[in-house]
């Protein structure tokens, strides 16, 4: 969900508009295209390799038949200069300090939408990594491991 469109999608305007205290409830703290058929996986962290947050929206609804399902999204905006070069659009990433702010449901006349500028480009920083990122079956520290040279595009993060 695009960062500008968060207050008017209804989808999700219960828990983006100042709705009654269960509203606080529902908030979450949460490949470069070569070509048409080809991506080229890229590890990003902070500087200071702190974790870090998305921002996220969840919502609860019952269809006509069924249970109620739970649906989220992660609240994207408009690239830094660090993910431009392999999207065209990033997860609005929360500071430490507005975690409470963004889970507090607030005031309705003010939404939360000040939280979600593109994260600050020279707190963060990208590398490529190996493809054996698309396999499910590998969950190993190597997978963070700067990919071999020849896999990386000259320039393109020096």
């Amino acid at each position: 969900m695009r960062a500008e469109e968060v207050v008017s999608k209804p989808a999700y305007s219960g828990s983006c508009q100042g709705a009654p205290l269960p509203c606080s409830r529902r908030r979450l703290l949460e490949w470069q295209k070569l070509d048409a058929k080809s991506k080229r996986p890229f590890a990003i962290a902070l500087r200071s390799s702190e974790p870090y947050a998305f921002a996220g929206l969840w919502e609860s609804w019952r269809p006509k038949e069924g249970e109620p399902l739970e649906a989220f999204a992660i609240i994207t905006n408009d690239p830094n200069a660090v993910t431009e070069k392999l999207h065209d659009r990033m997860p609005a990433i929360l500071e430490p300090a507005d975690y409470n702010r963004w889970l507090d449901a607030g005031d309705p006349s003010r939404p939360h939408t000040d939280l979600l500028p593109p994260y600050p480009e020279e707190k963060m920083h990208a590398w490529p990594v190996s493809e054996r990122v698309g396999n499910v079956r590998n969950n190993d520290p190597d997978l963070l491991s700067p990919a071999e040279p020849e896999f990386q595009s000259p320039g393109l993060f020096d």
